[in-house]
């Protein structure tokens, strides 16, 4: 694994901000050709493709910084939250486990399917301790109880989104700015990302503007109606996250963030039920483009790019990037 982009930017951040390698990047970037898009061509940044051990996505990409943190500070055992079939709160559990370090999930209900069982099965035998908590009232109120029952514990929130776990991101910008450079794809006018909990694309924002190109809109589809997910909390996690790097060294250059346009048009019925448009964008994308994506979060972000008309982009000539954070493979 290469230096982190961030530690050559910021020197002073090695020393103190860990960061754990659990991928091989920079995660790669083709041409979409076959999608019948509204205007304008299509690439995609695969971070699918980003990680060992069958795992990519965003869940690594956060987990680099937060289990490096969790360990420098001798916690045993993390407590999150995540819906039944959470992806997120497998990916801990199984990091987290190669690392000596306890998982203990809070549950909430989500449209049971094929796919949430199957989850489920995974998640019993990930070794994590699981809690059926099943509303947002009960696990805000269960979480302080399962701090205090397991030892050493600490909380990260659902999809690793707070200002470390969003450092994953400030860093994906960077590799995106190194691969523009170097001529592996043109320089987008946007970036579409699926928005479950917000880390990526805060981000995303923060670090698009680090590595100067702060002219590059993110487009953040919101996907899940359970967490408040607008423009106001991914700016103030970007800040948050600018202001953990300042804390720990590194002397920001006076920037702006990347401008957020954040949509719930795609959204649907909720968090975890499909819509057809999404299942309609995930057939054209497997069919099209040898693409796996999934109905709850990267089928409902495509099929919001595929309804991008000029409107949506910072520059009508310009492409739009699709970056795929479905993680499981």
């Amino acid at each position: 694994m290469t230096e982190a982009h961030l530690y050559r930017r910021f020197p002073a951040l090695k020393a103190s901000l860990p960061r754990l390698p659990l991928g091989t990047g920079p995660s790669p970037v083709r041409e979409l050709t076959h999608l019948p898009t509204a205007s304008g061509s299509v690439w995609l940044k695969d971070d699918g493709a980003y990680g060992d051990g069958g795992w990519g996505g965003n869940k690594v990409r956060k987990l680099e910084w937060l289990l490096a943190d969790i360990l420098r500070r001798d916690r045993r055992t993390v407590i999150t939250v995540g819906g039944l079939g959470t992806n997120w709160g497998l990916a801990t559990a199984r990091y987290c486990r190669e690392h000596g370090v306890n998982t203990a999930l809070a549950l909430v209900d989500q449209p049971m399917d094929d796919h949430v069982r199957d989850q489920l099965q995974r998640l019993r035998d990930s070794g994590a301790r699981l809690y059926f908590t099943h509303t947002k009232a009960r696990t805000v109120a269960t979480v302080p109880w399962l701090l205090a029952r397991h030892r050493r514990a600490c909380f990260i929130p659902p999809g690793g989104s707070n200002a470390i776990g969003a450092l994953g991101y400030v860093e994906t910008a960077f590799e995106l700015a190194e691969q523009i450079r170097e001529g592996a794809l043109p320089k987008p006018g946007s970036v579409v990302v699926p928005v479950g909990s917000g880390g990526t694309a805060a981000g995303l924002s923060l670090g698009l503007g680090l590595a100067g190109l702060s002219d590059v809109t993110v487009t953040a589809v919101v996907v899940n109606d359970t967490l408040r997910l607008d423009r106001r909390t991914l700016d103030r996690m970007a800040r948050r996250t600018a202001t953990l790097l300042t804390d720990r060294g590194a002397a920001l250059p006076d920037v702006q963030p990347a401008p957020l346009v954040v949509t719930r048009d795609w959204l649907g019925p909720g968090y975890g039920h499909p819509t057809p448009a999404a299942l309609a964008a995930l057939a054209l994308a497997r069919e099209g483009e040898n693409l796996a994506l999934e109905p709850v979060y990267t089928g409902k972000a495509m099929a919001a790019l595929l309804d991008l008309d000029e409107g949506g982009r910072s520059s009508r000539d310009a492409p739009v990037l699709f970056l795929n954070t479905n993680g499981p493979r």
